[in-house]
């Protein structure tokens, strides 16, 4: 029983973690200006909205809040490592 709400805070937690980071690179774009940081706000927008329809569906079709908590995290690492990829050229 408790493993289950253990594996959610875990999970939630690093969700936390790791949205900081790419909070941190997107912020990094953004304050560089110009076409690509604008890009970038588009494509946050779009990914959030896209993002909360997901999990919305997800849940609406009997999917666990540890489903969506690990496909978001999925989205999260994904930016991370495209953002780093970029910051570096």
């Amino acid at each position: 029983m408790f493993g289950n709400w253990f594996t959610l805070t875990l999970d939630a937690t690093m969700l936390g973690l790791e949205t900081q980071r790419v909070i941190g690179l997107r912020m990094m774009k953004v304050a560089a200006g110009g076409p690509d940081a604008q890009a970038e706000m588009t494509r946050m927008v779009n990914e959030k909205t896209a993002a909360l329809a997901e999990a919305a569906t997800t849940l609406a079709f009997g999917g666990s809040a540890e489903t969506v908590v690990r496909r978001y995290r999925t989205h999260v690492r994904a930016n991370e490592r495209r953002l780093s990829r970029t910051k570096s050229k």
